[in-house]
């Protein structure tokens, strides 16, 4: 099911100064989208148009099949979750005030609001006693975690969000990446983030965009961004130089192999030589070096499931497809 579709968009601030050029894009219901490009490529200006933040020049939208011109601005809006890089928190109402800020404005009975806060506070990890704090005695990293507490209050099926961990530090962006993977993951979402950074795109989507001068030079997975590229340019952005981020970016479930009973009783009987699939392939390359193993066995709740081989990488067989 389509979530929303961009049919022949174009749009420009001024006269001859074309941002998004005869934009094509199908977005399906429940995928993380993470769309990348270098500034003024167009990224920041397609997102929103989706929840007519601003308006386009020709062309259609549609989000669930519905022309965005025939959908209430307001009731649009409440259905779709915003998140920006500042988490735009308003300084002058509590965490938990600005979490229920739409359902205030959806005359949510008061006594609702705080029990939807709470229970959002939990989902994002924050302690749930924080409810009553200002954002300016907040860190940056649990800033950010209300404002997407505050993006799902009305349980939207979309959420938008513009470079939300771009202000964090390293350490806490990638505890923030793990946090909406497992969100997604949980919440089934679909989700359209927008990125500068190459391997956090890699890492959070299962289909990435890259833009250039208001176009879509490419829609695919990090498989094909990184080893099928469909011209020059999509080459040059990602290439083989950005191998290593395709490997700090796959978890092992994602390139698993099958093994032979031989193979898997080795495995059981050595387990210092198994690690876990959620683990990336960078982590499982370092741990083979360190034991000195050309393979490693794959577990999923303690079984193990298959193996992972460095001939996998020397084949040139990134991931199964």
């Amino acid at each position: 099911m389509s979530a929303i579709e961009f049919r022949g968009v174009t749009k420009s601030y001024q006269a001859g100064e074309i941002v998004l050029d005869d934009i094509h894009l199908n977005i399906e219901q429940g995928v993380f989208i993470t769309i990348i490009g270098p500034s003024g490529c167009g990224k920041t200006t397609l997102i929103k148009l989706i929840n007519l933040l601003i308006n386009w020049d020709s062309g259609d939208i549609l989000v669930h099949n519905k022309k965005i011109k025939d959908w209430d601005t307001i009731e649009l809006r409440r259905s779709i979750g915003y998140v920006i890089q500042q988490t735009g928190l308003f300084p002058h109402m509590t965490v938990g005030e600005n979490i229920a800020y739409v359902l205030n404005i959806m005359k949510v009975p008061k006594e609702e609001r705080r029990a939807r806060a709470l229970e959002l506070l939990a989902v994002v990890q924050l302690e749930t006693d924080i409810i009553d704090r200002h954002p300016w005695s907040l860190s940056g990293g649990q800033a950010q975690r209300v404002g997407v507490a505050r993006a799902l209050a009305a349980n939207p099926d979309i959420i938008l969000m513009d470079e939300p961990f771009g202000a964090v530090d390293e350490i806490t962006r990638r505890i923030l990446q793990e946090e909406i993977l497992n969100l997604h993951a949980t919440l089934k979402k679909t989700i359209v983030f927008v990125t500068h950074d190459i391997e956090e795109a890699l890492k959070l989507g299962s289909i990435i965009i890259l833009m250039n001068k208001g176009k879509i030079e490419q829609v695919g997975t990090k498989i094909d961004m990184i080893f099928r590229p469909k011209n020059q340019y999509v080459e040059d952005f990602f290439g083989h130089k950005n191998f290593s981020a395709y490997l700090s970016t796959t978890h092992l479930y994602e390139v698993v192999q099958n093994a032979s009973e031989t193979e898997l009783e080795f495995f059981r009987d050595n387990g210092k030589y198994v690690i876990d699939e959620s683990v990336y392939i960078l982590e499982a390359i370092r741990i083979m070096m360190i034991h000195k193993q050309d393979s490693i066995g794959i577990s999923r709740d303690g079984q193990i499931i298959g193996i992972y081989k460095m001939d996998h990488l020397n084949n040139g067989n990134y991931a199964l497809s």
